[in-house]
């Protein structure tokens, strides 16, 4: 008695997912496994090359075009016809080993960008855009291992080595993980390897800084001044109020209406200075929150009437307003390790708040204060009940959550300012609501 399609199609499958599992915890083959999947493969009228861990999925997009929509969604939860679970198999284990076994030893810059091309396909396959998994609410934990994976093969590369070779620089995406190696290596860059560097963080600085101002001109229409009367011209008149408003003068007789009152809107916004102070912990577990704060900083100072300043601090405290326009400059200023001593740091931002009620503060750390918790938090507290407006942020990220003292997240709770925590775009949010 044979076996039915069905039972030979989860057969099949779980020989290609008993591969995949034997590989990711292995780099030996296991040649029982290797022959079985190869005749898969073939029956399945597949290139053997999907077999292959050392051909990139990209590589392979390339080299076979009419799989790039095969590809495309391959993990989304969906209905399939039947007996397409097994070529999906194949597909799906080709992609998850591309990108999770990474295995061990050096790492070329070649290399590193292959990775970055078979993890925008994973992304692709899980219905996001390219780079997009790591922005996306609920994929927190897969997100931070991506991270994780990515940081884990930059410190496995030679980066001096590569920077010092114009060519294999060139061959570098800026990433968040690699802006972090190289804001910690900076001091030991010279010459072209320095050059090569700082052309990799400016742009860096300009992508991200891109999206960042487009999240914050989508969020910048404005509060209407409700305390401030309309201006009674006719450019501020509201034809449709006035129409219902006047709606029982209407005369049947003479199919007119007549107007005994006008209505105007409202259009006066605030027109006061706004000082934003952005405080941010520059220890080595904040370099995500570093970096994107110094680039939002950046872009808020560019807008009217809001006077930004910014302080980084680790056991030391250091004001960088005079370079508050150009993050580029900021991090290039910034050292990032050390401990945390968040009383210096509000020893240098307490004398910047001039007019309590038109100043916020946005204070961007993990709170781990090494006992000094609470000399910060009265110093937080009086500057809350002075009427600042206090934002309490512990992480500013774009991939994944971080962790916060549980006794500030309690005590800020408390005083009615809960820790702000995840994706940038929560505070471009709460800055404009109150900037605008």
């Amino acid at each position: 008695m044979t076996d039915s399609p069905t039972a030979s199609d989860e057969t099949r499958r779980q020989v290609l997912y008993w591969r995949l599992l034997s590989r990711l915890f292995s780099p030996d083959e296991q040649p029982t496994l290797e022959r079985a999947s190869v005749a898969i493969v073939d029956d399945l009228g597949l290139p053997p090359a999907l077999l292959d861990p050392g051909v990139s999925v990209d590589n392979l997009v390339q080299r076979f075009p009419d799989l790039a929509a095969e590809f495309e969604g391959l993990m989304v939860e969906r209905d399939h016809e039947e007996g397409d679970e097994v070529r999906r198999a194949a597909l799906v284990s080709k992609v998850l080993l591309n990108v999770f076994a990474t295995g061990s030893g050096n790492v070329s810059a070649a290399q590193l960008e292959a990775w970055k091309k078979d993890t925008a396909w994973f992304e692709r396959g899980m219905g996001c855009e390219a780079g997009g998994l790591r922005h996306s609410p609920g994929n927190e934990e897969l997100a931070a291992l991506l991270a994780g994976l990515e940081g884990d093969l930059v410190k496995r590369m030679h980066l001096r080595e590569v920077l010092a070779d114009p060519v294999l620089s060139k061959q570098l995406t800026p990433s968040m993980s690699l802006i972090e190696q190289l804001l910690r290596d900076k001091s030991n860059l010279s010459g072209v390897s320095l050059a090569n560097a700082k052309a990799l963080i400016r742009r860096y600085v300009d992508e991200v800084a891109e999206v960042l101002r487009t999240q914050v001109e989508q969020t910048s229409a404005g509060v209407i001044d409700r305390s401030v009367p309309p201006k009674r011209v006719f450019r501020n008149l509201d034809v449709e109020r006035t129409i219902w408003k006047n709606l029982t003068n209407w005369s049947p007789e003479d199919e007119r209406l007549y107007v005994d009152r006008l209505f105007y809107k409202q259009t006066a916004r605030r027109t006061t200075p706004a000082r934003l102070i952005v405080v941010v912990d520059q220890s080595g577990s904040m370099v995500d929150s570093m970096v994107n704060c110094t680039i939002l900083a950046s872009i808020f100072a560019g807008l009217p009437k809001v006077d930004v300043h910014l302080i980084a601090y680790d056991t030391r405290a250091l004001d960088l307003t005079p370079w508050v326009h150009d993050p580029f400059e900021v991090l290039l200023r910034t050292k990032l390790g050390g401990g945390n001593d968040g009383p210096v740091a509000m020893a240098m931002a307490r004398p910047k708040i001039a007019d309590p009620r038109n100043t916020v503060m946005v204070w961007i750390s993990d709170f781990y204060e090494f006992d000094r918790s609470q000399p910060l938090y009265d110093g937080i507290e009086a500057v809350y009940r002075s009427g600042v407006k206090f934002i309490p942020v512990g992480s500013v990220n774009s991939s994944g959550q971080q962790s916060v003292d549980p006794w500030f997240r309690k005590k800020f709770k408390d005083l009615g300012t809960p820790v702000i925590s995840g994706h940038i775009r929560k505070l471009v949010f709460e800055l404009k609501n109150f900037l605008a």
